[in-house]
Parts: structure tokens; sequence; C-alpha cells
């Protein structure tokens, strides 16, 4: 799947080109967007680092089609809605659980020198098992790092380019398989 982050001027809302390997392609709102990481694309690289698959961007590639999303062009397969529904039901838990990682990982950035594994008995305190390990929180921090970097170097009414890996996404309910 090919994700491209357009950088709109400073603080007017940007959007996300989304083109899934199934040739249906989306545009997503982004949010208003600064210098600054662009929140979607916070996930997009701590779940590529960490290597979720049934996160937010798995769960795009596999089929999701959340709210801030318009088709743009492609043909939807048949029952795409419904799919989009069972997916976003199976893994809901799986998509917070991303988006809590995605803040994690931002606020481990922000705190350079801290203690990883007390920021991370903090933030995952009440879900100790999904407790990513630090060399898998460090690498995260590096790749947002760097992604903060490229997104910087974005002139204004550019954008950023980046691909999701083809094996990297949801599956559906079982009892949505024949």
């Amino acid at each position: 799947m090919r994700v491209t982050f357009d950088r709109p001027p400073d603080h007017v809302w940007g959007s996300i080109l989304i083109e899934r390997d199934d040739r249906v392609v989306y545009r997503m709102s982004a949010g208003p967007i600064t210098a600054d990481l662009p929140h979607d694309l916070v996930h997009f690289t701590v779940e590529d680092a960490m290597r979720v698959a049934d996160g937010i961007w798995g769960a795009i590639a596999g089929g999701v089609v959340f709210k801030s999303m318009t088709h743009q062009s492609g043909r939807r397969p048949p029952h795409a809605a419904e799919r989009s529904v069972a997916l976003i039901r199976e893994y809901r838990d799986r998509i917070q659980h991303a988006e809590l990682l995605g803040g994690f990982v931002e606020a481990v950035v922000t705190q350079p020198g801290a203690d990883v594994a007390k920021l991370t008995a903090q933030w995952f305190a009440t879900r100790p098992a999904e407790a990513p390990p630090p060399e898998a929180v460090r690498a995260a921090v590096a790749a947002l790092e760097a992604a903060a970097e490229r997104w910087r170097a974005v002139p204004i009414g550019g954008n950023l380019t980046l691909d999701w890996p083809a094996h990297r996404k949801v599956r559906p309910p079982r009892t949505a398989r024949r």
C-alpha cells in the first residue's frame, strides 16, 4: 500500500492519499498540519518500526475504511462496507493498542534520557502483557526521530510517500471467511 502525506501550509488541514494494493484509492483527512510530525505519520512510523500488522495502518491495508476516509477511485470489492465493519469489530482492541503504542513512543521521544522501563510500566499499567520490549521501543524511537527529520525537510506544498508492506495487514474475521 502506498501512502502519501501532503504538507500544506502550517495549521491548514492536511490529507493523506492511500493507494491500497487492491487499487482502491482513498483520501484521509489528517487534521491541522505543522512542521511537527502529523499524528497519522507517527502511527505509520511506530507501527512499521514495531512490525504491527493489526494496528491502524494494517487495518486500512486489510480493508478497513475509517470515517475520515473518502473514496477517490478504483472499484471497491463487493460488500466492502460490511467487511470494514467486521474488521473493525474483530480488531478493535488491537487498533486501540496501536493508538496507545503511537502515543507512548511519541512521549518517549519527548523525554530524552528517560527510563524506558519505568515509562513502559506507567503507560501499560492496565495491560502489562501488551507492553513492548525495550529494544522495540528504542527501534521505534529511532524510526520516529528519523521520520521527524524527513518530515521537516518536506517543503510546504510537497509530500512524503511511504510504502506499507503488503504482508502486514489484518485478515477477515474467521466467521466471514469462506
